[in-house]
């Protein structure tokens, strides 16, 4: 049931098209919570079906055009309702692990190392551009509640990064001092 929050996250932050949505979630929301274009654009069908939206007032004719989409007070409701919600901590669903798990009663041999050196590559590569988003975002100095919420949510992935980085460093050396045609 997240999607549809998201998306009225974003467009409380800024009312935009199905097209800038999607483009804003490939940027900085689909950081952390992803979704295709396709997804998004049957999310706002939805919602504005069920009153949560609106498509903006146009001058020009709007068959072919694109719909600028905000939302109304009922859509802010129902995110603060959400927001205000309970939720058990998900568990951790992530098929590298669970690769890794398997490896344990078949031999891969060098190609799991192999691959887990590139999942730490990627995590290091998204921890730098978190990091980067913090400098940026430092230079800024503004003091919103709306710059501290981000910031918290940017310091959460930054976290997570370091979390994978180091998991990784370990699995990595300690896999490769197992593996007797890994040398010493």
């Amino acid at each position: 049931m997240s999607l549809p929050h998201a998306i009225l996250t974003a467009l409380l932050e800024k009312p935009s098209s199905g097209l800038e949505l999607t483009r804003r979630f490939d940027r900085s929301i689909g950081y952390f919570w992803s979704a295709t274009h396709q997804q998004i654009y049957r999310e706002l069908g939805k919602l504005e079906k069920a009153g949560f939206i609106r498509a903006l007032p146009t001058d020009s004719p709007t068959r072919g055009q694109r719909k600028e989409y905000e939302v109304l007070a009922s859509g802010r409701e129902e995110l603060e309702r959400w927001v205000g919600e309970r939720e058990e901590p998900r568990a951790l669903r992530d098929p590298l692990m669970l690769r890794l798990r398997a490896a344990g009663v078949v031999e891969v041999g060098d190609a799991l190392v192999e691959e887990l050196r590139r999942h730490r590559e990627l995590h290091a590569a998204r921890l730098a551009e978190y990091r980067e988003f913090q400098r940026r975002d430092s230079a800024r100095g503004h003091g919103t509640e709306r710059d501290r919420v981000q910031g918290l949510v940017l310091q959460g992935g930054v976290d997570l990064e370091l979390f994978w980085v180091n998991w990784l460093d370990g699995a990595i050396a300690d896999l490769a001092d197992a593996d007797p045609a890994s040398g010493p």
